[in-house]
């Protein structure tokens, strides 16, 4: 697809929540005098009716009057971690299209029920603050190596239920993802306990709601940890950060936990903070000073200076990116 000078595209899987995005997207465009969205969809290959799917789809965004680029998921398969694998490849297609055109901005379908099963998820796996947040209106490619990009999810306030409705207006059909139903995957297995949640009042608005409170929290939060990084974190010469565990110690306790995560994150260049009990387990020990010769965690190597810098008060720690591991055929050849 070339020529396309559009700075925002939609991606569309087929089904109910990203079709009405789609149409939500170009009648907003018109209303705004704005170029047209490209519609963007992948054929992951997982089963045999993708590459029929993803042709609806450019067919549909063709009757739209919308353009679409359509990409293939080629080579071999993982078979365990699936659904990682499939999303990290989408996006990495994605955006590379979106960087060799110019298209800074990617329109998602992620409404308020996924905002309430995301939240439910995470709290099953003992997520903090900023995972319980939920999923943000607007953020950062969610793969390394597409600085620029960002994602937008405009219907977070929407429900499920209300864009189908939309569709069926509008005499729009959709696709229904068998893997939406099949419980081996963690989010079916949320969505399928959902009507028992709600009857107890935990409805997907209210969850959503509960998720947009400690979002605001966490802005607050961000303020807060961007003074504590000034004071415990600085820019290493030699490459990666110098860390004053004294001042991560000093601060609240949720405070410190997220300066060490960002410094984390900066240094391994992830985009996404490490899972918080290991987080945690690590913070406890260096605050601690049990650290002993050092630790890993989340691309990165964490290890005492001891009394090679004199950087801080106290005691300083460096935090370098983790030198790749070899692998056995790298050794071999």
């Amino acid at each position: 697809m070339t020529g396309h000078t559009a700075p925002w595209a939609v991606a569309v899987s087929g089904g109910g929540d990203s079709l009405a995005l789609m149409h939500l997207a170009r009648d907003f465009a018109r209303q705004q005098g704005l170029a047209p969205p490209i519609v963007l969809t992948v054929d992951h290959g997982l089963r045999k009716s993708s590459a029929k799917g993803a042709k609806n789809v450019a067919a549909w965004a063709k009757r739209a009057g919308l353009a679409a680029q359509l990409f293939i998921w080629r080579g071999k398969k993982p078979k365990t971690g699936i659904e990682a694998a499939a999303r990290e490849a989408r996006y990495r297609l994605m955006g590379a299209f979106m960087a060799e055109h110019k298209i800074t901005m990617l329109l998602v379908g992620h409404n308020q029920d996924d905002q309430a099963e995301t939240f439910l998820l995470r709290l099953a796996r003992g997520s903090g603050l900023d995972g319980l947040a939920g999923m943000q209106a607007r953020a950062p490619w969610p793969v390394e190596g597409f600085a620029g990009l960002v994602l937008a999810r405009p219907l977070l306030g929407v429900d499920r239920a209300s864009l189908r409705a939309y569709l069926s207006a509008k005499d729009q059909t959709w696709l229904e993802d068998p893997m939406n139903e099949d419980p081996a995957f963690d989010r079916v297995k949320v969505r399928k306990a959902r009507d028992a949640l709600a009857q107890a009042g935990l409805t997907a608005a209210r969850i959503a709601a509960a998720a947009a409170h400690l979002a605001r929290a966490r802005e607050s939060l961000e303020v807060m940890t961007a003074a504590v990084l000034a004071r415990a974190a600085r820019t290493r010469e030699e490459g990666g950060m110098l860390l004053d565990p004294t001042a991560l110690a000093a601060a609240p306790r949720e405070v410190g936990l997220r300066a060490f995560a960002a410094v984390l994150m900066a240094v391994g260049g992830e985009a996404y903070r490490p899972r918080f009990d290991s987080l945690e387990r690590l913070f406890d020990r260096i605050t601690a000073a049990e650290l002993g010769g050092g630790a890993t965690l989340h691309g990165c190597h964490i290890r005492p200076l001891g009394n090679k810098a004199k950087d801080f008060v106290s005691f300083t720690l460096a935090v370098t990116r983790e030198s790749p591991r070899k692998t056995v055929s790298s050794i071999k050849g």
